[in-house]
């Protein structure tokens, strides 16, 4: 069956800016499950090994769909690296669940999408997000975390958190692109300001949807601890650890093999099954 992809659509969002979204699905006329995958800290829709991930789904017959967050430092014009660091400073969970929104809002109205069978899938910092978004959300249906956080509040402490204040601004170093990436102190002033929206804790044990935890036990990024942090919260959830599997499951950027890295493979077909057993 041919598979439809659609690169780069835009969206509009009044309340950050404009962004970026692809889709995946193949071409019948039988209406799909909508799955969105959410990138996390320092990621973007194009990362790595994504798009074949998303053709896997796509194949297994979901509608299948991955975005920039507005302020994640990609651009319009160029999705690919971190061209506006400024944006990425001015980056928050406020501008995150919002630009989720509008995807979601954009994509159900899809005459190909079953409006009933709503997913998200959330990686690293993305799987906290897809977490208070499903707990907010009534319509999401399906919740899968990949090597997710348990919690948002992953801000500097002590004397650390006083020179952000006093200074206004921290810069990390991105490992891969050698830049240093700005967080703005707004950033920890929205987390403060909406603390109790942002309880992951709380978001994970009132959750109604379908849910699934996936985790590699050696995550150097994200402890494994999180994800069975999270099936405890949720003890209807499903836990699947990947033995000795990393932050990203095999994957780095640039991916120039033809084929998933094995353990995103055996991901890709873990969530597959998983869907494909609760809500097809």
């Amino acid at each position: 069956m041919k598979l439809i992809i659609k690169k780069n659509i835009a969206l509009e969002n009044p309340e950050t800016k404009n962004f970026l979204a692809d889709s995946f699905h193949v071409d019948n006329t039988e209406k799909q499950p909508l799955v969105i995958f959410v990138h996390g800290y320092k990621g973007y829709k194009d990362w790595g090994a994504w798009d074949l991930m998303a053709e896997k789904f796509a194949e297994a017959g979901f509608f299948f769909v991955k975005f920039n967050f507005s302020h994640n430092g990609t651009t319009v014009d160029d999705p690919h690296h971190f061209a506006d660091l400024e944006a990425f400073g001015n980056n928050n969970y406020t501008k995150e669940l919002s630009d989720l929104g509008v995807v979601i809002d954009h994509f159900i109205r899809d005459p190909r999408v079953n409006q009933d069978k709503i997913v998200l899938i959330g990686h690293s910092r993305g799987g906290g997000i897809s977490i208070v978004k499903t707990f907010e959300d009534e319509r999401i249906n399906g919740l899968i975390t990949l090597a997710s956080v348990d919690t948002l509040d992953r801000f500097p402490t002590g004397e650390l958190l006083e020179n952000w204040k006093k200074e206004g601004v921290y810069y990390a170093l991105n490992g891969r692109t050698q830049q240093e990436m700005p967080h703005y102190y707004q950033f920890y002033e929205d987390y403060e300001n909406n603390i109790h929206r942002f309880d992951v804790e709380r978001a994970t044990e009132m959750a109604k949807a379908y849910m699934l935890i996936i985790h590699g036990t050696k995550d150097e990024a994200v402890d494994v601890k999180h994800a069975e942090h999270l099936h405890i919260l949720n003890p209807n959830s499903e836990l699947f650890l990947i033995e000795d599997g990393n932050h990203t499951f095999g994957a780095k950027e640039p991916w120039s093999d033809s084929h998933l890295p094995d353990d995103l493979n055996r991901v890709a077909e873990k969530c597959i099954e998983f869907l494909d057993k609760n809500l097809k």
